[in-house]
């Protein structure tokens, strides 16, 4: 037996059910089926420990194929259980997309309870469950829009909220009307969320670089990624995924301070996208906004500001510190975000650079 064991790969059907879902992940993660597939891949084939390959959603670069196998799925979704409580039976609610790992994972740990998926996905009559996974769009539209939802949440044991980052105000909000939050942080290449309530999950080991960037560990780590050729590429450091988050550990607390990627030069200072939103957030708490850079002449890259609310400058120039006040205020329909909810800083240039040439 010299040469690796392979096993069949085939996307994920978009005609498939959630129960026909389950089922083909159910087979995937024992070894008895094909492994499977978010999108069409080149290779047909893959090793026979992989169960699936999910591709990052790329809004921070090119997007890569993430290789995922039995062990790391079910890792991930025992450590989650155990920090839960959860027990055979309980049941968890789809009300996230099954092309990303949080989708994925709701139905993965279903599978591991024995029970089945209860979709409320496009729906206004929640049926209620145990455990709910979300992202803080979801939950602030639960707040402010959609009482149903919001009775929904309530009714769990947990939600969790994770993909992008949660306001303390956010949380406090959610809180006071009864949800039970548990904030995740976590990534494809680490089976989806492994940090709860800033707490690395059972197994999970969290160090912070010289340079600042979050390092995790723990044996819920993807593979590596899948080539077009069928070949793994390896992460650079064995058996460490290396982030582009900038984070802080206290008290075995970990702090996600933002991306590095979100950091621009204006004017030769270093600004952090992220940090200039918290702030605003703060002044104008109901206001949903995207900060972004634009190139510039005279400051290389220019801070801007999008809102689907009018926002006076002047107000904040009162109140930011001038390196973190916008140079310019982009009034939009709404703020775009990717499937997972995180601001899609891309999309917004693409959007302020059309309204510039209209």
């Amino acid at each position: 037996m010299g040469e690796k064991e392979l096993r069949d790969l085939i996307p994920i059907q978009a005609e498939w059910s959630i129960p026909q879902l389950q089922e083909n992940l159910a087979v995937a993660l024992e070894g008895s089926g094909a492994a499977l597939s978010t999108t069409q891949t080149q290779a047909k084939q893959v090793a026979n420990e992989v169960a699936l390959v999910v591709k990052t959603s790329g809004s921070t670069g090119d997007s890569k194929s993430v290789v995922l196998s039995s062990a790391a799925l079910i890792a991930s979704a025992n450590a989650s259980h155990k920090y839960l409580g959860a027990t055979p039976g309980d049941s968890w609610s789809l009300l996230l997309p099954t092309t990303h790992i949080a989708g994925l994972n709701v139905i993965i740990r279903a599978t591991a309870l024995g029970s089945r998926v209860i979709d409320n996905r496009n729906t206004e009559d929640y049926v209620d469950a145990d455990f709910v996974s979300i992202v803080p769009t979801q939950l602030y539209k639960a707040l402010t829009s959609d009482s149903n939802l919001l009775e929904h949440l309530t009714a769990a044991e947990a939600v969790l909220v994770g993909g992008a980052p949660l306001s303390d105000k956010l949380k406090k909000e959610a809180t006071n009307k009864h949800v039970k939050i548990i904030t995740t942080y976590g990534m494809t290449e680490m089976s989806g969320g492994c940090v709860y309530n800033q707490k690395p999950l059972d197994g999970v080991e969290v160090k912070i670089s010289d340079a600042g960037l979050i390092q995790i560990s723990g044996p819920m780590i993807a593979s590596g990624y899948l080539l077009a050729n069928g070949q793994l590429e390896k992460f650079t450091s064995p058996n460490w995924f290396d982030t582009t988050d900038l984070g802080e550990i206290t008290n075995g607390m970990l702090k996600v301070l933002g991306r590095a990627d979100d950091v621009i030069i204006s004017g030769g200072e270093k600004i952090s996208l992220s940090t200039v939103e918290e702030n605003i957030k703060q002044i104008l708490p109901n206001v949903e906004l995207i900060t972004f850079a634009m190139a510039d002449d005279l400051w290389g890259e220019k801070l801007c500001l999008a809102s689907s609310s009018s926002i006076d400058i002047e107000e904040l120039r009162t109140k930011l510190d001038p390196i973190l006040t916008p140079k310019e205020i982009f009034l939009f329909e709404e703020i775009p975000t990717t499937a997972l909810g995180k601001p899609d800083r891309k999309r917004a240039i693409e959007i302020a650079k059309g309204m510039k040439t209209k």
